[in-house]
């Protein structure tokens, strides 16, 4: 398992080990004493996947404090790009925002620290996302930032969003509480 910081402050890329031969593949996840080495949470207290087409841009969210989490997200079907958003105020990478492809076949994960925001777009085909959270989701605290609001171009000709992510605030008008 390596594991690579992005241009993020806290977030990590992770190459996750893995096998193959004629029946099929083996990919490990999480390795606690690996990610303790690094800082990083390995307790996660929820998980769940998402199924999204091509075209579709979901993003960006996060969770507000007391129930804002740390997450780790990896691709089992497909490939997107991923995007991350930091909204930590004190965080030297403020506003910033960087991008990983995430891949069934690149046996990759992206380690989200909390008060970052998180989107992705799938660009062919179909891809599952399966995502782990340091905390159990809380209607009261999911929200998110505009996806077309803080300076990525996304590489989809007329996404297809949903009218929840097409409600939140744009980047400049958000107070962010991390």
């Amino acid at each position: 398992m390596q594991v690579k910081e992005t241009n993020i402050s806290g977030a990590f890329e992770i190459a996750l080990p893995f096998s193959e031969d004629e029946r099929g593949d083996f990919v490990k996840i999480l390795h606690a004493g690996k990610f303790g080495e690094h800082g990083l949470k390995s307790e996660f207290t929820e998980s769940y996947y998402s199924t999204s087409r091509a075209g579709v841009v979901r993003g960006m969210h996060f969770q507000i404090p007391p129930h804002d989490h740390e997450k780790l997200v990896y691709c089992v079907e497909g490939n997107v790009l991923d995007v991350i958003l930091d909204l930590r105020t004190d965080s030297r990478t403020f506003k910033e925002f960087c991008t990983i492809e995430l891949a069934k076949s690149a046996h990759n994960a992206v380690y989200i620290p909390r008060g970052v925001a998180h989107g992705f777009c799938v660009l062919e085909g179909s891809a599952t996302l399966v995502y782990m959270t340091s905390t159990v989701y809380d209607q009261g605290s999911d929200t998110g930032v505009l996806w077309n609001s803080f300076g990525f171009d996304w590489p989809v000709e007329n996404p297809s969003l949903s009218d929840r992510d097409q409600g939140f605030a744009a980047l400049a008008a958000f107070d962010s509480p991390f």
